[in-house]
């Protein structure tokens, strides 16, 4: 049921969504030099890995110039990076990443492949359980303000006992978080 609901939530935003794509791609683009989109591996589903779609918010090659993480100030993120990151508009194109069944809309947020080293091995396989999500109970309670600890002990939550009523309850509240701008 789950991810009938994700195929057909996707597919629905997508339809909706595609001239803000359009206009935000070339915001983008016209802000910074590089393309429209960031690419990055990510451990999915069974630790199956996966191409993650996002904006480009940053500089071209910011991972090379910093880590993984950033932090308020940042000087790789762009101008129109500032105003996604902060609207979450920057997440858009993950529903295409929820269409093709990489992620679906609410499971813990995707890690790289070299995250792993920052959990214990139970930790990871039961993070891997689930299908990652745009968001999940860390975003809509805490966004990006929660520590990395926080998030685990969210992640972990979640991934114990996912379920369409909980997804629907962590979408509300994640609508919540970005209206009001909570979290920074």
């Amino acid at each position: 049921m789950k991810r009938l609901f994700d195929i057909v939530c996707s597919a629905i935003f997508l339809l909706l969504l595609w001239p803000l794509l359009a206009v935000l791609a070339l915001w983008v683009v016209l802000d910074s030099p590089g393309g429209a989109f960031y690419r990055q591996k990510r451990v999915g589903l069974g630790g199956r890995v996966f191409t993650i779609l996002k904006f480009r918010s940053m500089v071209v090659d910011a991972d090379q110039k910093g880590s993984f993480r950033t932090a308020a100030g940042d000087a790789r993120i762009t101008r129109a990076g500032r105003f996604l990151r902060k609207t979450s508009l920057d997440e858009i194109p993950q529903f295409w990443n929820v269409f093709v069944g990489d992620m679906s809309l609410v499971g813990p947020r995707p890690d790289t492949p070299s995250q792993e080293s920052d959990y214990s091995p139970e930790e990871w396989q039961k993070r891997c359980s689930v299908r990652p999500g745009i968001t999940g109970l860390a975003q809509a309670t805490k966004r990006s303000a929660a520590s990395p600890e926080e998030r685990l002990a969210a992640d972990l939550q979640y991934a114990q006992a996912p379920s369409l009523a909980l997804d629907l309850k962590i979408l509300a509240l994640t609508v919540k978080q970005v209206v009001s701008r909570g979290g920074y």
